[in-house]
């Protein structure tokens, strides 16, 4: 009966798939809303990259509670993984791990370099092209991740991941109020000058406010990877 059961859902599942698939069709034209997006912020943010000029403008206050979550979640991770039992056994057990290989600490020392650079370029380039605050963050978060492989007694300084994170935000959130007083709205990116479209120093705060949320995002998921480890 169980069989006759999964077999009639997975006929269901491709019933709706299909059905899907064939009703799909290219659509060749923008919808009005993502046209209007396409005209203003360039325009009005001077930003190339519609999608981080809406996520830091447009969208900023819900931007600013996403990554409020993932601190939720950090601090969540914590304290379900950092127990008494745990945190008494916890530097026995980092001691005890199998190091790692030598090419894996080679390549980790030729990688992690690499990789910090892409993340940087990631983020204070996430205003002219592909990029932004959140994928610098992951970025970085992955170097972390590497260190951590390589080196598995290695102990991470979460307090200064902390206090890191926490000033991120707090500016990210100043930023934002200094946009209501000088420039009209939270978070509005003309608290500093847009510059020259498509230069390096230009819309605004946006680049300000990427940095900011790339460096909190990867301390953020650093400290995630930190306590999934204890």
């Amino acid at each position: 009966m169980q069989r006759i059961l999964s077999a009639g859902a997975i006929v269901l599942f491709a019933l709706v798939l299909a059905t899907i698939a064939i009703g799909y069709s290219e659509q060749l034209t923008l919808r009005p809303l993502a046209e209007s997006y396409l005209r203003l912020v360039p325009q009005d943010l001077g930003a190339p990259n519609v999608v981080t000029g809406i996520l830091l403008t447009f969208r900023a206050f819900d931007t600013l509670g996403e990554v409020a979550v993932l601190f939720m979640v950090a601090a969540g991770v914590g304290l379900v993984l950092s127990g008494k039992d745990a945190a008494q056994t916890s530097g026995q057990d980092i001691d005890a791990r199998t190091p790692a290989s030598e090419i894996v600490r080679n390549a980790t020392q030729i990688l992690v370099p690499l990789i910090s650079i892409f993340a940087a370029y990631i983020i204070m380039n996430g205003h002219i092209s592909a990029g932004g605050g959140f994928q610098g963050g992951a970025v970085i978060a992955s170097a972390v991740l590497l260190l951590l492989l390589a080196n598995p007694s290695r102990a991470l300084n979460t307090a200064f991941l902390s206090v890191t994170e926490s000033l991120a935000g707090v500016l990210f959130v100043l930023v934002g109020i200094g946009g209501l007083i000088f420039a009209g709205g939270f978070l509005n990116n003309r608290v500093l000058p847009v510059g020259q479209f498509g230069a390096f120093f230009s819309a605004g705060a946006i680049p300000v406010l990427s940095v900011l949320l790339g460096i909190k995002v990867g301390c953020e998921l650093s400290v995630i990877l930190d306590r999934f480890r204890s």
